[in-house]
């Protein structure tokens, strides 16, 4: 839950600086303030979408795996990302009050996205680093004070460690050895 929460909060963020981005770049496309909701969309789909096309391509790969290259791999691999964004972008705008003005309104802000989610692969481990500190920190804030005292480590004597972790009380253990 935890790791969804942070992944879903980091694209979220990214998407909106794309969105806002591509709106104040190309003037065939109006983001504005709905780039909030195409986010949303944008994330999800995103989330949802492009495990199953590495899935997907992971299988193909591996059928094919002698006769490609490492450059030929990557420009396939983000020619299909690209079809993706494009099928993503298009529901995007259907599905959200972005406007668009004419066919460079639906190729470019695909491959604007396409830029944006190649940047966003390589700093991806850095923000949800930064993403699950924050979590950390704000969770941690929450707890109560008596729960953090005592989740800390109880000290343990030498019969403690002697004794099998069975789940037993003393008593019950003693109890048992009587029977």
């Amino acid at each position: 839950m935890r790791n969804g929460i942070i992944r879903f909060g980091a694209l979220y963020v990214f998407n909106v600086v794309v969105l806002l981005v591509i709106g104040l770049v190309l003037p065939s496309v109006r983001v504005g303030w709905h780039a909030l909701w195409a986010s949303v969309i944008l994330t999800l789909a995103a989330l949802f979408i492009k495990p199953l096309l590495k899935s997907a391509f992971r299988k193909s790969a591996a059928r094919s795996a002698a006769d490609r290259t490492r450059t030929g791999e990557k420009v396939v691999q983000y020619a299909l990302v690209y079809a993706v964004e494009l099928i993503i972008w298009v529901l995007t705008v259907w599905l959200s009050p972005v406007s668009i003005n004419g066919f460079w309104g639906y190729v470019l802000p695909p491959l604007l996205l396409l830029l944006g989610w190649v940047i966003y692969d390589q700093v991806d481990d850095v923000l949800r680093r930064k993403a699950a500190d924050v979590y950390d920190r704000v969770a941690g804030a929450r707890k109560p004070k008596d729960a953090a005292a005592s989740a800390a480590p109880q000290p343990t004597t030498p019969r403690a460690d002697a004794e099998p972790n069975d789940g037993l009380t003393p008593e019950q253990r003693r109890m048992l050895d009587e029977l």
